[in-house]
């Protein structure tokens, strides 16, 4: 994938690590302009909605200062701060947008040796091996294409740590990481949704196709792998799209997936800040807020009503015990 960005932002202190040295001179043809805190940027937060994918081609570079773990109880244990938040896709959901509205761009950490440090003190000091979701502000695939952090958290975690690392991902750029020594502790997870979606709504990712491929290719190197079929769209025909989804997926998924993978289901949640964004800077898109079937979850947030998402989790069983019938569901949400 060729990632481009038109200017890197950085506060100075960035450029007294390695990393930040690396990435200066990755980008010294493009325009860097200094910042006092990631954060706080104002002329990008005093933006135009209709600017969003303007601001998605900026690249920030920092320091991070927060490393609150947020206990998690689902494929993790907890929730890292890690190398980076935001993503330059432009899904028309992203969660991100509701944490920094405008300013969801991406964002590198260069103190990654210190994150790293902290991540396995954590897991040396825990009763029992923990598992680490270090891809919950980012999709690490796509860092790890502008920096190679994957490449020494992997191998270094292999080394030193107990339990395990995990991360979801909707890009298929894994070659780098097949011949890594992972030592089976890094679950890798793939989010999977119809390809009209893909297309229409989560945009800038990887096909269908080539997800279904690189999670494969993951398999067979080794690393313990799910998949996501996340988040769960509701459109006009979404029988339709999902049962077809399901059915590629059991035609096309490996048997090492098959047989040995797990299955996560997320629905959608939207916002009034993403119907904001999206009127302004996508009007030609899909509207996703739908009044016949959401309704208010918290302030300013929706969610499908009840008994739509008993229908949509009644269906998706039942596909998945016919198609997949090896993989367990691990949760839906």
């Amino acid at each position: 994938m060729d990632i481009r960005f038109d200017t890197v932002y950085y506060e100075p202190n960035a450029l007294d690590y390695e990393l930040g040295q690396m990435l200066r001179s990755k980008y010294a043809n493009l325009p860097w302009m200094e910042i006092e805190n990631h954060n706080r940027i104002p002329e990008l937060t005093a933006a135009d909605n209709r600017d969003f994918p303007k601001l998605k081609r900026h690249l920030i570079v920092g320091v991070r200062k927060t490393h609150r773990y947020v206990p998690n109880h689902k494929v993790s244990d907890w929730l890292v701060p890690y190398t980076s938040s935001g993503c330059p896709a432009m899904c028309l959901y992203c969660y991100l947008v509701c944490n920094y509205n405008k300013c969801a761009y991406l964002r590198l950490f260069v103190n990654r040796e210190q994150m790293l440090d902290r991540l396995l003190k954590k897991d040396a000091q825990a009763v029992v091996p923990q598992t680490f979701e270090i891809g919950s502000n980012s999709d690490l695939l796509v860092e790890n294409a502008i920096t190679d952090n994957l490449h020494i958290t992997i191998e270094r975690f292999a080394r030193e740590g107990r339990g395990s690392l995990t991360f979801p991902s909707k890009f298929d750029m894994v070659e780098p990481l097949l011949a890594l020594d992972h030592r089976g502790k890094t679950i890798f997870r793939m989010s999977m949704n119809p390809e009209e979606i893909i297309q229409r709504i989560e945009l800038g990712t990887s096909t269908l196709r080539a997800r279904i491929r690189a999670l494969n290719d993951v398999a067979e190197a080794g690393y313990r792998v799910g998949l996501l079929i996340a988040p769960v769209i509701l459109l006009s025909d979404w029988k339709k799209l999902y049962g077809e989804l399901i059915e590629q997926l059991a035609d096309e998924l490996s048997e090492k997936v098959r047989q040995n993978g797990f299955i996560e289901i997320i629905l959608m949640t939207y916002s009034f800040v993403q119907n904001a964004i999206n009127t302004d800077a996508f009007p030609n898109a899909i509207r996703l807020f739908n009044q016949e079937t959401m309704t208010g979850r918290g302030r300013g947030k929706y969610c499908y009503r009840n008994d739509v998402r008993a229908e949509v989790e009644s269906f998706l069983r039942k596909e998945i015990s016919q198609q997949l019938p090896a993989m367990p569901i691990l949760y839906i949400s």
